[in-house]
């Protein structure tokens, strides 16, 4: 059993930057591909990012690629999202979560642990 645990958010002002941390539990953490996912009022729930378990890989959603940075710092079991020029479409839930067998992907259903969230509100 994984237990991952989000911090990091709050309100800030489009245009501001925030960093969220996933902290996962265990001793296993280097061999997980980890993923950021977020959920929005009334909307499902959807990829933001991944990063191999090697931390040499990632991939972006394109509503996010080149503002959001995913990182690994295995020595401290900790993920993290840096999140920059925020916009108002960026306001939801986020969520971390392991990735199934290592793979590198962006769908909801290859995500067999999850954190509770974190809020993210942007205001415009």
């Amino acid at each position: 059993q994984v237990q991952l645990v989000e911090s990091g958010g709050g309100l800030v002002q489009a245009g501001d930057s925030l960093r969220l941390s996933c902290a996962a539990s265990g001793s296993t953490f280097s061999s997980y591909t980890m993923g950021w996912f977020r959920q929005a009022p009334g909307k499902e729930r959807e990829f933001v990012a991944v990063i191999h378990w090697s931390g040499r890989s990632t991939n972006y959603a394109n509503s996010v690629k080149g503002r959001f940075t995913i990182s690994r710092d295995n020595a401290k079991n900790t993920v993290y999202l840096q999140m920059n020029i925020l916009k108002p479409e960026d306001t939801a839930v986020y969520y971390c979560a392991v990735a199934e067998g290592g793979l590198m992907s962006t769908t909801l259903g290859r995500y067999n642990y999850w954190g509770q969230g974190t809020q993210v509100t942007v205001s415009s």
